[in-house]
């Protein structure tokens, strides 16, 4: 029996929507299926304690081998799709629908003279009109019961009403008003089959209207002063609401569509189909597939349709009517007129833009997405394809030692403003963010991007360097290109001085430089033949040449190594490539989010700025402690120097300094993001 931890997945990777999972054994057989109203909440409870589960719970965790779910837009969604996996896969751990009973449905016997609602299982019937699913019973026998209040439509047998009709007295629901008791002839055949009618009306998705003729009625007894009516009609309006609720449908009962939705990266894609048939989800299928040629989104929803429809598959018979993609295929007009030459009938191919279709393919979509990401994760977490990248790297590049630690450093900006760096930090594979760092760059390190690479580059080693020969900056001399605040944690970082004008002692620094002391095997650059040239030159500079270049051109993931005319290119299906994309993605995603919240730092004007001997430590600590501008110019000294790193002369320059700002009366800060007033 397997182990439930070799297989467990991590509580980040199940996603907190409704949702359809199944349990398979060591050879890919379903055992269980089962839904969810939180899949992460569900999943995790069979591996919290496994030995405290039931035992035929226990029995099934320690026979499964895998895991794998489905996300759904809804709770009756994922019942309708359950039952279905559990027809066709017919799970041995799922002993409630081993036998050979069929989900019971909400019937309305339209072909009737007098039409009955009733609980039916099994086949259809001819002249039925059917809703649900639904399970257990006991919810559809309520859905009648608060259905009737309103629609008072005959539910009782054959021999009861023919019983009742003999003896001329209706039964207790006849009585009690929840029948319109046709029986003893209380309503013509004709009104109480238009009274079904609109039963069923209800029950297919138009109850918006009726809910609207009640309110009006009620409105109208309320004018007339008839209150016990009124409350009737309230208590009538109530029902509606609860059975609308809980019997929403996916789609129009009318409804066959295949709906496709694509996740993809540089070097994979995850397609996911949902199969919709008479409006509800009847199946479910998903693949990640490796992009061994260079294909956009239209290509690929092309060749996923030849696929799922092309000749040998078992679907030819069952192409719906619609087929919904998030973007129209390649050579659209060919893929219309072969969809159609199979299925022998209109097929209409297109990308929905509003409503409940919509809605769906973005389910479809995020269940996509979450394949993608669960994918990369495994892939990324196992040990052996890490070694494998590991390995590919370091014999592809000809490095003479194994890669422990890679560094990949990015540059952002918007038009050449707010510039900055991020540098990422892997090591055996896994990424270590304790170590990453983010940088500022100004003056002319800011004019392109290999001038700003060559200067992260160069700061980075420099203070490798330092760290290494123990040396130390002069705190009291800090670089002008580095906004200390920003810099977080790095050695570029240099202490405020006191109100004596002396340095204040800085402990973050020897800490720092502790940190990058450790050189890396590898540094990796967002970028082509420039970028990589430049970072060479810093190192040359440094005089370090024990450091290997290599640059990722993101176009076409060619890796670009220093002092070479052509560029190293790996397979598309590499281990390798794909480790150097996840680390330069995740240096991207680093750096354009240090640059937004530097962007929108720069756009907030504050009177702090421009007073002397106030760095950026000390603003940030007087913000901290006060709340606002606002509140520190309204602040005395005494109040002031309470404020971490502010003595009595600094605060008596803040309180000169404000109260000026305050006679000139300029414009209050303002938040040009929000368009919130800062100061006051």
């Amino acid at each position: 029996m397997a182990n439930p931890v070799t297989y467990r997945p991590k509580t980040g990777e199940i996603p907190t929507e409704p949702g359809v999972y199944r349990f398979r054994d060591e050879h890919g057989r379903v055992i269980y299926v089962g839904k969810a109203k939180n899949l992460r909440s569900r999943l995790n409870s069979y591996f919290a304690n496994p030995q405290g589960l039931l035992a035929k719970t226990r029995s099934m965790v320690f026979t499964a081998a895998s895991v794998e779910w489905t996300v759904v837009g809804s709770e009756l969604e994922a019942l309708q799709l359950e039952y279905t996996w559990i027809k066709e896969f017919d799970p041995r751990f799922n002993i409630m629908f081993r036998d050979d009973k069929s989900y019971p449905y909400l019937a309305v016997t339209m072909g009737e003279k007098y039409p009955r609602v009733q609980v039916m299982r099994g086949d259809k019937k001819k002249d039925t009109r059917y809703f649900g699913p639904f399970y257990p019973a006991k919810a559809i026998r309520e859905t009648v019961d608060t259905m009737i209040r309103v629609f008072p439509v005959r539910t009782c047998s054959a021999g009861v009403f023919k019983r009742a009709e003999r003896t001329g007295r209706p039964c207790l629901l006849g009585y009690i008003d929840k029948c319109s008791a046709p029986c003893v002839g209380r309503i013509s055949p004709e009104d109480h089959k238009a009274l079904a009618s609109d039963f069923c009306d209800f029950m297919g998705g138009e109850a918006k209207k009726f809910i609207s003729g009640l309110e009006r009625k009620m409105g109208e007894a309320v004018a007339e002063l008839d209150y016990e009516s009124a409350a009737r009609l309230r208590d009538d309006i109530a029902a509606l609401r609860r059975v609308f609720e809980r019997n929403t449908v996916v789609l129009s009962e009318d409804t066959d569509a295949d709906i496709f939705a694509l996740k993809e990266d540089e070097l994979e894609a995850a397609a996911q189909v949902f199969h919709v048939r008479g409006g509800r989800i009847r199946g479910q299928r998903g693949w990640v597939v490796e992009k061994v040629e260079d294909m956009d989104t239209a290509d690929l929803v092309e060749h996923l349709l030849q696929q799922v429809y092309g000749e040998g598959s078992s679907s030819n018979d069952q192409i719906p009517r619609e087929v919904l993609v998030p973007v129209m295929p390649s050579n659209e007009d060919q893929m219309l007129e072969w969809l159609r030459g199979l299925r022998g009938a209109r097929v209409d191919v297109r990308v929905p833009q509003r409503g409940d279709k919509a809605t769906l393919l973005g389910t479809v979509e995020q269940n996509a997405a979450d394949a993608l990401r669960l994918h990369k994760s495994r892939r990324a977490g196992d040990i052996t394809t890490r070694s494998a990248a590991l390995q590919e790297l370091q014999e592809a590049l000809d490095l003479p030692q194994p890669l422990m630690r890679i560094e990949c450093f990015d540059i952002s900006h918007v038009q050449g403003t707010n510039v900055v760096a991020s540098m990422v930090v892997v090591e055996d594979g896994l990424p270590r963010k304790s170590e990453y760092r983010k940088f500022s760059i100004a003056g002319d390190a800011a004019r392109d991007d290999t001038a700003s690479m060559y200067d992260v580059i160069y700061r980075r080693f420099r203070n490798y360097l330092a760290g290494k020969s123990g040396e130390q900056r002069d705190a009291a001399a800090p670089d002008p290109d580095v906004d200390p605040v920003d810099d977080e944690a790095s050695v570029l970082e240099h202490p405020d001085v006191d109100e004596q004008g002396e340095p204040m002692k800085d402990t973050t620094t020897a800490i720092a430089r502790n940190r990058f002391a450790y050189p890396p095997n590898l540094v990796v650059v967002d970028g082509g033949p420039p970028q990589v040239a430049a970072a060479a030159r810093a190192l040359e500079d440094l005089g370090i040449d024990d450091v290997f270049v290599i640059g990722l051109a993101k176009r076409l993931e060619e890796v670009w190594v220093q002092d070479s005319e052509f560029p190293v290119i790996l397979p598309r299906a590499s281990e390798g490539l794909f480790m150097l994309q996840r680390i330069r993605d995740e240096a991207h995603r680093f750096a354009i989010t240090f640059h937004r919240q530097k962007r929108g730092k720069s756009m907030t004007a504050s009177a702090l700025d421009d007073i002397p001997g106030l760095g950026p430590a000390r603003r940030k600590a007087l913000l901290k402690q006060f709340g606002s501008v606002k509140k520190i110019r309204a602040a005395t000294v005494e109040e002031l120097v309470e404020a971490p790193g502010v003595g009595p002369a600094l605060a008596e320059t803040i309180r000169a300094a404000l109260a000026v700002e305050s006679a000139d009366a300029p414009a209050p800060a303002v938040n040009m993001t929000t368009g919130e007033i800062i100061e006051d």
